[in-house]
């Protein structure tokens, strides 16, 4: 059973209690909510990582971690995504249930020591410490570089980017290479205590905590510095397709990523939006999709293929691994599997197996805190209100008739393939 609740604590700032026995630990996610902007966005991915360098109280990433082993083991988590235009910087602590020791106290200490990160950073001379900035920097220069090593979501990050290139959902959560080197330890401070002051945030607490006991901890020990709070516009997911991209990227791989993005042109709130689900799933959800079926196993073009949407951005994306040769012949069948999608081409029983498997993937949520915490957060954003089981009631009463009228509004935006750089160079020699 679970029970959630929602209270403001001040200016910008709600604590949303996810009520639940589940778990034999207790997580605290405060999420810092930003407007995905390029001027901001390498400043915000760097942020995090110095925090977590050290406090006022503990200088250092190892008193950090020493204060964490007094509290059994407890787990620091800081982070950085996107979710749809918007960045998202996340600071989590998970902790063991003070029912399963002989301590009461270990929930308080752990918001002690997130507000201890949060809103006591180490400072010198009114700026973050030169050493842990400089530091950071480069360690978010290789993060950023090493995004091509995962040849598989790489491609799918570039097909969006290009996708969006005029949209602000095409910059990468990481930020920018070239924007690091004018950060220093002052200006990312002055921004710091911005985002602080202006950012709608959210604090999640999953556990098995009273709700008045969980309201006055948050209140009592999470204190923030506000001014006027920001206002982050709905992400725009209509669009008009005038042109179809076709990007072509050369690197040394051994297998093509050939990546297609639609426009589903269904916002969340939309009623089709559990019919796109379901389009999508049909397409390329697993084993008894079209894809699957008739790309993979029936002509054997691919070494793998999928399809799946982004909720906030009402994108979807088709990702395949192939030989490079095979790249005209997979690309028509594709595009004849969304042809019959749209045309009604699949029977109860794909409707059947499809349900079941969105089914199960919805309560797979309730397994893992962190997905729990997840999911109301979105919830949060996109001002939704349906419960788990709701969720699951919607894609049950889906009927075929709406997977066809939602599979008809997807619209062909962008196809990007990354082969290998022999084959291009040869390509041009001919």
């Amino acid at each position: 059973m679970i029970n959630n609740f929602r209270s403001k604590i001040d200016d910008g700032i709600y604590m949303n209690l996810i009520n639940t026995d589940k778990f034999k630990t207790n997580l605290v996610s405060i999420y810092i909510v930003r407007p995905l902007l390029r001027e901001e966005a390498t400043k915000n991915a760097l942020l995090p990582l110095v925090l977590r360098r050290g406090s006022e109280r503990y200088r250092t990433s190892l008193n950090i971690q020493k204060e964490l082993d007094k509290l059994y083991g407890g787990n620091l988590n800081v982070s950085v995504t996107k979710k749809g235009e918007r960045q998202i910087i996340r600071f989590a602590i998970e902790i063991v249930n003070s029912k399963f020791i002989k301590e009461d106290s270990l929930f308080d200490k752990s918001l002690k020591i997130l507000n201890e990160i949060i809103n006591n950073p180490l400072i010198n001379d009114g700026k973050f410490d030169d050493k842990y900035v400089e530091q950071e920097k480069r360690n978010l220069v290789d993060r950023i570089k090493s995004r091509i090593n995962d040849k598989k979501s790489y491609a799918v990050d570039r097909c969006i980017e290009e996708m969006c290139k005029n949209e602000n959902y095409s910059i990468y959560k990481f930020g920018f290479i070239e924007d690091i080197k004018d950060i220093d330890s002052e200006s990312l401070f002055t921004h710091y205590k911005k985002i602080i002051e202006t950012s709608p945030i959210e604090i999640n607490i999953v556990g098995n905590i009273p709700k008045d006991y969980a309201l006055k901890a948050a209140e009592k020990y999470l204190s923030f510095q506000r001014q006027e709070i920001i206002n982050i516009p709905r992400e725009n997911v209509l669009k008009d397709i005038q042109t179809k991209n076709r990007i072509y990227e050369e690197m040394e791989v051994n297998q093509g990523k050939l990546t297609i993005g639609f426009r589903t042109n269904i916002p969340y709130e939309d009623d089709l939006y559990e019919g796109i689900i379901l389009a999508s799933n049909l397409l390329g959800g697993g084993t008894n999709s079209k894809l699957f079926k008739n790309v993979r196993e029936k002509e054997s073009l691919a070494y793998y293929i999928y399809a799946k949407t982004y909720k906030l951005k009402s994108l979807m994306i088709i990702a395949s691994g192939i030989e490079f040769e095979n790249f005209d012949k997979t690309l028509d069948i594709i595009k004849k599997q969304v042809e019959e999608l749209k045309e009604g081409t699949f029977t109860d029983e794909d409707i059947k197996h499809s349900k079941n498997a969105i089914v199960t993937s919805i309560r797979s949520m309730i397994d893992s805190n962190y997905s729990l915490s997840e999911f109301y957060f979105t919830q949060i954003l996109t001002n939704e209100s349906k419960s788990i089981n709701e969720m699951i009631d919607k894609i049950r009463g889906v009927t075929k008739e709406n997977i066809i009228k939602a599979a008809q509004k997807i619209s062909l935006d962008t196809i990007y393939f990354l082969k290998n750089k022999r084959e291009m160079e040869e390509e041009k020699v001919e």
